[in-house]
Protein backbone atom coordinates (compact mmCIF):
# COMPACT_ATOMS: atom_id res chain seq x y z
CA UNK A 1 0.00 0.00 0.00
CA UNK A 2 0.96 3.62 -0.41
CA UNK A 3 2.09 4.91 2.95
CA UNK A 4 3.21 8.31 4.40
CA UNK A 5 4.30 7.45 8.29
CA UNK A 6 4.88 10.11 10.28
CA UNK A 7 6.89 9.47 13.46
CA UNK A 8 9.66 11.01 15.73
CA UNK A 9 11.27 9.26 18.78
CA UNK A 10 12.27 5.39 19.27
CA UNK A 11 9.23 4.27 20.19
CA UNK A 12 8.39 5.16 16.55
CA UNK A 13 11.21 3.27 14.90
CA UNK A 14 9.82 -0.27 14.97
CA UNK A 15 6.55 0.51 12.91
CA UNK A 16 8.74 2.03 10.40
CA UNK A 17 10.94 -0.76 10.30
CA UNK A 18 8.02 -3.63 9.93
CA UNK A 19 6.30 -1.13 7.15
CA UNK A 20 9.61 -1.37 5.33
CA UNK A 21 10.48 -4.94 5.72
CA UNK A 22 6.69 -6.13 5.10
CA UNK A 23 7.01 -4.94 1.82
CA UNK A 24 4.94 -1.76 1.82
CA UNK A 25 5.51 1.33 -0.54
CA UNK A 26 6.55 4.20 2.26
CA UNK A 27 6.52 7.16 -0.03
CA UNK A 28 7.69 9.80 2.57
CA UNK A 29 8.11 9.89 6.56
CA UNK A 30 7.37 13.13 8.56
CA UNK A 31 9.28 13.64 11.68
CA UNK A 32 9.85 16.11 13.82
CA UNK A 33 12.63 18.48 12.81
CA UNK A 34 16.52 17.92 13.92
CA UNK A 35 17.25 19.45 18.08
CA UNK A 36 20.83 20.22 19.11
CA UNK A 37 21.59 17.54 21.89
CA UNK A 38 25.54 16.67 23.63
CA UNK A 39 27.64 19.04 25.48
CA UNK A 40 28.44 20.57 22.08
CA UNK A 41 24.08 20.73 21.08
CA UNK A 42 25.07 18.92 17.72
CA UNK A 43 21.78 19.43 15.32
CA UNK A 44 21.10 15.44 15.86
CA UNK A 45 18.19 13.94 13.72
CA UNK A 46 15.19 11.80 15.57
CA UNK A 47 15.74 8.33 15.30
CA UNK A 48 12.93 7.47 12.52
CA UNK A 49 14.45 10.07 10.21
CA UNK A 50 18.02 8.14 10.81
CA UNK A 51 16.84 4.94 9.83
CA UNK A 52 14.12 6.28 6.54
CA UNK A 53 17.61 7.83 5.61
CA UNK A 54 19.12 4.37 5.52
CA UNK A 55 16.43 3.30 2.92
CA UNK A 56 16.46 6.55 0.76
CA UNK A 57 12.66 7.40 1.61
CA UNK A 58 12.21 10.88 1.62
CA UNK A 59 12.18 12.82 5.01
CA UNK A 60 10.12 15.89 5.74
CA UNK A 61 10.39 17.98 8.94
CA UNK A 62 7.69 20.87 8.73
CA UNK A 63 8.25 23.22 12.11
CA UNK A 64 4.34 23.23 12.13
CA UNK A 65 1.14 21.86 10.49
CA UNK A 66 -0.85 24.15 11.14
CA UNK A 67 0.17 27.61 9.94
CA UNK A 68 2.55 29.25 8.02
CA UNK A 69 4.42 28.30 5.30
CA UNK A 70 6.34 25.17 6.48
CA UNK A 71 2.25 24.08 6.80
CA UNK A 72 1.11 24.84 3.71
CA UNK A 73 4.09 23.08 2.20
CA UNK A 74 3.38 19.79 3.84
CA UNK A 75 -0.04 19.61 2.61
CA UNK A 76 0.76 20.36 -0.51
CA UNK A 77 3.41 17.84 -0.20
CA UNK A 78 0.65 15.16 1.12
CA UNK A 79 -1.86 16.49 -1.31
CA UNK A 80 0.86 15.46 -4.35
CA UNK A 81 2.02 12.23 -2.77
CA UNK A 82 -1.92 11.25 -2.54
CA UNK A 83 -0.69 8.25 0.05
CA UNK A 84 -3.61 5.77 0.31
CA UNK A 85 -2.60 5.67 4.65
CA UNK A 86 -1.24 7.93 6.77
CA UNK A 87 0.24 6.12 9.68
CA UNK A 88 0.57 7.85 12.88
CA UNK A 89 3.28 6.98 15.89
CA UNK A 90 4.34 9.20 18.51
CA UNK A 91 5.04 11.78 15.86
CA UNK A 92 4.55 14.69 18.34
CA UNK A 93 2.29 16.86 16.55
CA UNK A 94 -1.70 17.14 16.02
CA UNK A 95 -2.60 16.59 12.45
CA UNK A 96 -5.05 19.12 11.13
CA UNK A 97 -8.20 18.19 9.52
CA UNK A 98 -6.85 19.11 6.02
CA UNK A 99 -4.13 16.28 6.38
CA UNK A 100 -6.58 13.61 8.10
CA UNK A 101 -8.99 14.11 5.18
CA UNK A 102 -6.41 13.18 2.63
CA UNK A 103 -5.98 9.58 3.22
CA UNK A 104 -8.35 6.76 3.20
CA UNK A 105 -7.78 6.38 6.36
CA UNK A 106 -4.92 7.91 9.03
CA UNK A 107 -4.52 5.49 11.37
CA UNK A 108 -2.54 5.85 15.18
CA UNK A 109 -0.45 3.47 16.85
CA UNK A 110 -1.31 4.38 20.48
CA UNK A 111 0.41 2.34 23.46
CA UNK A 112 -2.18 1.99 25.60
CA UNK A 113 -5.33 0.06 25.82
CA UNK A 114 -8.01 2.94 24.92
CA UNK A 115 -9.74 4.76 25.84
CA UNK A 116 -7.57 4.30 29.35
CA UNK A 117 -4.40 7.01 29.31
CA UNK A 118 -4.61 9.21 26.37
CA UNK A 119 -2.29 11.65 25.72
CA UNK A 120 1.84 11.89 25.47
CA UNK A 121 2.71 9.47 28.92
CA UNK A 122 1.01 6.62 28.76
CA UNK A 123 3.32 4.02 29.30
CA UNK A 124 4.74 5.89 32.27
CA UNK A 125 1.32 6.68 34.04
CA UNK A 126 0.43 3.04 33.16
CA UNK A 127 3.23 2.63 36.05
CA UNK A 128 3.02 5.16 38.18
CA UNK A 129 -0.37 4.18 38.61
CA UNK A 130 0.70 0.74 39.58
CA UNK A 131 -1.49 -1.00 36.29
CA UNK A 132 -0.87 -4.69 36.50
CA UNK A 133 -1.46 -4.82 32.21
CA UNK A 134 -1.41 -2.67 29.32
CA UNK A 135 -0.86 -2.78 25.62
CA UNK A 136 -1.21 -0.94 21.90
CA UNK A 137 -4.24 0.28 20.21
CA UNK A 138 -4.23 1.52 16.96
CA UNK A 139 -7.23 3.86 16.05
CA UNK A 140 -8.73 5.87 13.43
CA UNK A 141 -7.39 9.33 13.92
CA UNK A 142 -10.10 12.23 14.30
CA UNK A 143 -9.43 15.91 15.37
CA UNK A 144 -9.35 14.93 19.03
CA UNK A 145 -6.48 14.05 21.32
CA UNK A 146 -6.26 10.23 21.20
CA UNK A 147 -10.66 9.98 20.73
CA UNK A 148 -11.02 8.12 17.29
CA UNK A 149 -12.28 4.66 16.39
CA UNK A 150 -10.95 1.84 17.80
CA UNK A 151 -9.37 -1.09 15.72
CA UNK A 152 -7.12 -3.55 16.73
CA UNK A 153 -5.47 -3.72 19.81
CA UNK A 154 -3.27 -6.33 22.45
CA UNK A 155 -2.87 -6.51 26.03
CA UNK A 156 0.52 -7.43 28.23
CA UNK A 157 1.35 -7.61 31.41
CA UNK A 158 3.86 -5.59 33.66
CA UNK A 159 5.94 -6.85 35.49
CA UNK A 160 6.13 -6.33 38.95
CA UNK A 161 9.85 -4.50 38.44
CA UNK A 162 9.70 -3.54 35.18
CA UNK A 163 10.50 0.12 34.50
CA UNK A 164 8.49 2.38 32.28
CA UNK A 165 11.66 2.25 30.21
CA UNK A 166 12.08 -1.38 29.64
CA UNK A 167 8.00 -1.50 29.29
CA UNK A 168 8.53 1.00 26.06
CA UNK A 169 10.85 -0.89 24.22
CA UNK A 170 8.42 -3.99 24.70
CA UNK A 171 5.51 -1.78 23.83
CA UNK A 172 7.44 -0.75 20.75
CA UNK A 173 7.79 -4.09 19.20
CA UNK A 174 3.97 -5.39 19.78
CA UNK A 175 3.04 -1.84 18.65
CA UNK A 176 4.42 -3.16 15.43
CA UNK A 177 2.77 -6.60 14.88
CA UNK A 178 -0.72 -4.36 15.74
CA UNK A 179 0.06 -2.05 13.16
CA UNK A 180 1.12 -4.92 10.62
CA UNK A 181 -2.28 -6.94 11.70
CA UNK A 182 -4.52 -3.98 11.06
CA UNK A 183 -3.06 -3.10 7.77
CA UNK A 184 -4.21 -6.53 6.81
CA UNK A 185 -7.21 -5.80 8.04
CA UNK A 186 -7.07 -3.25 5.50
CA UNK A 187 -6.35 -4.93 2.55
CA UNK A 188 -9.18 -7.72 3.45
CA UNK A 189 -11.82 -5.66 3.91
CA UNK A 190 -12.26 -6.73 7.12
CA UNK A 191 -11.50 -3.62 9.69
CA UNK A 192 -13.60 -3.37 12.49
CA UNK A 193 -14.03 0.05 14.48
CA UNK A 194 -15.20 0.13 17.94
CA UNK A 195 -16.28 3.99 19.31
CA UNK A 196 -14.10 4.44 22.71
CA UNK A 197 -15.95 4.86 25.94
CA UNK A 198 -15.17 8.27 26.94
CA UNK A 199 -16.78 7.62 30.65
CA UNK A 200 -13.97 4.97 30.93
CA UNK A 201 -11.05 7.22 29.55
CA UNK A 202 -8.07 9.22 31.77
CA UNK A 203 -5.52 11.52 30.53
CA UNK A 204 -1.67 10.81 30.84
CA UNK A 205 -0.18 13.84 30.39
CA UNK A 206 3.71 14.04 29.59
CA UNK A 207 6.16 13.73 32.72
CA UNK A 208 7.95 16.82 34.46
CA UNK A 209 11.07 17.59 36.35
CA UNK A 210 8.91 18.47 39.68
CA UNK A 211 7.51 15.15 39.48
CA UNK A 212 10.95 13.50 40.48
CA UNK A 213 11.50 13.90 44.11
CA UNK A 214 10.69 10.69 46.39
CA UNK A 215 7.89 10.86 48.96
CA UNK A 216 8.42 8.39 51.33
CA UNK A 217 5.36 9.18 53.80
CA UNK A 218 3.50 7.08 50.71
CA UNK A 219 3.35 3.74 50.80
CA UNK A 220 6.29 1.30 50.04
CA UNK A 221 4.21 0.77 46.51
CA UNK A 222 3.60 3.90 45.98
CA UNK A 223 7.23 4.61 46.14
CA UNK A 224 8.46 1.79 43.76
CA UNK A 225 5.74 2.16 41.47
CA UNK A 226 7.10 6.13 41.23
CA UNK A 227 10.56 5.19 40.74
CA UNK A 228 9.94 2.82 38.44
CA UNK A 229 7.49 5.20 36.35
CA UNK A 230 10.01 7.95 36.19
CA UNK A 231 12.95 5.42 35.04
CA UNK A 232 14.70 5.98 32.74
CA UNK A 233 13.67 9.72 32.67
CA UNK A 234 13.21 11.90 34.12
CA UNK A 235 14.12 9.71 37.12
CA UNK A 236 12.92 9.49 40.80
CA UNK A 237 15.38 11.35 43.00
CA UNK A 238 16.43 11.97 46.31
CA UNK A 239 19.26 13.53 48.84
CA UNK A 240 22.23 11.13 50.52
CA UNK A 241 24.48 13.39 52.15
CA UNK A 242 23.10 16.88 50.45
CA UNK A 243 23.25 15.21 47.46
CA UNK A 244 21.19 14.17 44.84
CA UNK A 245 20.78 10.68 44.10
CA UNK A 246 18.67 9.32 41.31
CA UNK A 247 17.19 5.69 41.68
CA UNK A 248 16.53 3.92 38.58
CA UNK A 249 15.30 0.52 39.85
CA UNK A 250 13.61 -0.56 43.46
CA UNK A 251 12.21 -3.66 44.91
CA UNK A 252 9.65 -4.29 47.44
CA UNK A 253 10.88 -5.47 50.91
CA UNK A 254 7.49 -6.36 53.06
CA UNK A 255 7.65 -4.91 56.72
CA UNK A 256 10.81 -3.94 58.27
CA UNK A 257 9.88 0.55 58.10
CA UNK A 258 7.76 -0.21 61.19
CA UNK A 259 8.37 2.78 64.14
CA UNK A 260 10.35 4.25 61.54
CA UNK A 261 10.68 7.94 60.16
CA UNK A 262 9.90 7.91 56.35
CA UNK A 263 12.96 8.24 54.47
CA UNK A 264 15.29 6.29 56.72
CA UNK A 265 17.90 4.00 55.69
CA UNK A 266 17.04 0.52 57.90
CA UNK A 267 19.54 -1.88 55.60
CA UNK A 268 22.52 -0.03 55.09
CA UNK A 269 23.73 -2.87 53.32
CA UNK A 270 21.36 -3.47 50.49
CA UNK A 271 20.35 0.51 50.47
CA UNK A 272 16.79 -0.53 52.16
CA UNK A 273 14.26 2.37 53.12
CA UNK A 274 11.06 2.90 55.22
CA UNK A 275 7.92 4.15 54.11
CA UNK A 276 5.12 5.41 54.91
CA UNK A 277 3.43 2.02 55.87
CA UNK A 278 6.17 0.18 57.45
CA UNK A 279 6.98 -1.30 54.40
CA UNK A 280 10.37 -0.37 52.40
CA UNK A 281 11.86 -0.29 49.06
CA UNK A 282 14.87 -1.74 48.11
CA UNK A 283 16.93 0.53 45.61
CA UNK A 284 18.97 -1.78 43.31
CA UNK A 285 20.29 0.98 40.39
CA UNK A 286 21.31 4.38 40.98
CA UNK A 287 23.46 7.26 40.10
CA UNK A 288 25.07 9.51 42.93
CA UNK A 289 25.79 13.01 42.07
CA UNK A 290 28.78 13.50 39.85
CA UNK A 291 28.92 9.49 39.57
CA UNK A 292 27.36 6.88 36.94
CA UNK A 293 24.48 5.10 37.02
CA UNK A 294 25.26 1.98 38.36
CA UNK A 295 24.39 -1.31 40.31
CA UNK A 296 23.61 -0.14 44.14
CA UNK A 297 25.48 -3.33 44.79
CA UNK A 298 28.69 -2.15 42.96
CA UNK A 299 27.83 1.75 44.75
CA UNK A 300 27.47 1.08 48.12
CA UNK A 301 31.39 -1.35 48.09
CA UNK A 302 33.29 1.66 46.94
CA UNK A 303 30.60 4.25 49.42
CA UNK A 304 29.47 2.49 52.23
CA UNK A 305 26.20 4.09 53.93
CA UNK A 306 25.31 4.47 57.44
CA UNK A 307 22.14 2.29 58.84
CA UNK A 308 19.81 5.04 60.31
CA UNK A 309 20.44 8.17 57.98
CA UNK A 310 17.12 9.67 56.55
CA UNK A 311 16.96 10.49 53.34
CA UNK A 312 14.83 13.65 52.16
Amino acid sequence: MNIVFMGTPDFAVPCLDALIKSGENVMAVFTQPDKPKGRGYKLTPPPVKELALQYDIPVYQPVSLKKGEDAESAVSTLKELAPELIIVVAYGKILPKVILDIPRYCINVHASLLPKYRGAGPIQWSVLNGEKETGVTTMLMEEGLDTGDMLLSESTPIGENETASELHDRLSELGAGVLLKTLEAVKNGTLAQTKQDDSLSCYAPMLTKDMCPIDFSKTAQEVHNHIRGLSAFPCAVTTLDGKRLKVYRSELVKGGGANKECGTVVNAKDFTVACGDGNCVRFTEIQAEGSKRMNTADYLRGKPIQEGIILK
